[in-house]
């Protein structure tokens, strides 16, 4: 069956088609833009748009739904699937682009609704978007926030009260709500420079004298973050030379915290896409043996490719499960766990994830994590290194986890990172390297490093 070909050029009629795929066939946010924007010849502003438009109303679905409870005689959920999405579109406007004028918010809106065959419920578009802005003109906030504190903030900020006070166990209200407002940010762009091909200064200047604005990370001898708009990724300078990769200032701590040396016998346990493997073969100088290893071949084939766009020649595949994979017992001088994890600590970068994740999931995913890092620790020579790390910020899957491990391991022990290493400003007496978004501006991140004993202990 030949799939429709989207040939509109109206932003929100695309952005519409869009929201459509994520809200009533559960499509994810990337690929239901990418499904739009594929086949679309828009001027870079209108593409921006678009994504603008989609990404920040899937962030942002609490607040838009609160608005319409608020304004409208029917509740968000009662209201046409339709129509709440044109609801959202003129919404999200009218509140959090200030670059559009409210009367063009209001007018594409009741087009929206006509060209979509709702012409009879135009009025009601057009009634709500109107009401909002009366409320707004006489200083009056249209969104009502609950009394509860944290309920408050979810209204506010568009989360889910249970990832709140899973934040709540760490952190103080005024902490949460920085922490909110970072994540309701587009997010940035990170390269990792390979320093085996070429140096971050060579790197800056092509990505300057092409137009592209970049600037430093600080503690990351390799990153340069792309500053405003930027095209398509692959067509940048350097790309297809193997000069750079990208990945978050982030993830890049976790193969620091490792430090690889080169010659040694090194495992990335949950290896795919690759962005940790290859960062650990620039590391080790590409000498030595990395063996990456997912469950899924057709993500390891990631893996394999791009090594090779980064000219690495040290990194094998497996497609195995780390949970139950003994043939590397006791061989291993480290071993990286990037675990499977809940992702609380990308919302920005993953809107889909404050709407899909769901607390008994969380319970799943800890039964894995603690399965894979039972079985991994096992490939760990006497002596040698294991770095778990995670996305999320959750004490659940991070510090409670790792914790219970060393409690049932006696063999085991926290090594603190060098303080040499880049992962060592993030690091706290305990060992612990906890990357909190509103504080050091990259992902969400948890990362420890374990140490085991030459001897056996009881």
């Amino acid at each position: 069956m030949t799939k429709k070909v989207i040939t509109s050029h109206n932003p929100r009629q695309l952005a519409f088609i869009a929201l459509g795929d994520i809200y009533r066939r559960g499509a994810y946010t990337d690929i239901a833009l990418d499904r739009v924007l594929r086949h679309q010849d828009l001027q870079s502003n209108d593409r921006a748009l678009v994504c603008e438009l989609v990404y920040g109303i899937v962030r942002r679905r609490r607040s838009l739904d609160s608005l319409i409870d608020q304004l409208a005689t029917k509740k968000a959920s009662q209201q046409p699937p339709a129509l709440r999405i044109i609801l959202h579109l003129g919404l999200y406007q009218l509140r959090y682009v200030d670059r559009i004028p409210n009367s063009a918010a209001v007018n594409t809106s009741v087009e929206l609704a006509k060209e979509n065959g709702l012409s009879k419920l135009s009025g009601v578009v057009n009634g709500l978007l109107r009401q909002y802005i009366r409320l707004a003109d006489l200083g009056a906030d249209p969104l009502k926030l609950p009394r509860d504190p944290l309920q408050s903030l979810g209204v506010k900020y568009s989360f889910p009260d249970w990832i709140l006070k899973i934040w709540q166990e760490n952190l103080d209200l005024e902490a949460i709500e920085l922490l909110c407002q970072w994540f309701n940010q587009a997010p940035t762009i990170d390269l990792r420079v390979n320093i085996l091909l070429t140096s971050i200064e060579i790197v800056e200047t092509a990505l300057l004298e092409s137009g592209v604005k970049v600037a430093r990370v600080p503690h990351l001898p390799q990153t340069l973050r792309i500053v405003g708009g930027v095209g398509a990724i692959p067509k940048l300078p350097g790309f297809n030379s193997g000069w750079w990769t990208v990945q978050d200032s982030s993830a890049q701590l976790v193969s620091y915290l490792l430090d690889p040396q080169p010659g040694e016998i090194v495992i990335d346990a949950c290896a795919a896409p690759g962005g940790k493997t290859t960062h650990i073969a620039e590391i080790m100088g590409d000498k030595g043996k990395i063996w990456a290893i997912d469950r899924s071949a057709k993500r390891l084939a990631k893996v394999a490719e791009n090594a090779r766009r980064l000219r690495l020649k040290s990194i094998q595949t497996l497609a195995a499960d780390s949970t139950s994979l003994s043939k590397f017992d006791n061989t291993a001088d480290r071993v990286l766990i990037d675990a499977p994890c809940s992702g609380l600590g990308t919302l920005h970068r993953h809107p889909d994830i404050r709407w899909r994740q769901k607390p008994e999931k969380i319970a799943e995913l800890v039964a894995l994590q603690r399965q894979i890092l039972d079985r991994a620790s096992a490939w760990v020579k006497p002596g040698g290194i294991l770095v778990y790390s995670t996305c999320t910020l959750n004490r659940q899957e991070n510090e409670m986890l790792i914790q219970a491990f060393l409690d049932y391991n006696r063999s085991w022990q926290i090594a603190i990172a060098d303080c040499d290493s880049p992962a060592f400003s993030f690091s706290d007496r305990q060992g612990w390297i906890k990357v909190l978004p509103h504080a050091w501006d990259m992902d969400g991140f948890f990362m420890v490093k374990l140490q085991k004993r030459s001897k056996n202990y009881e």
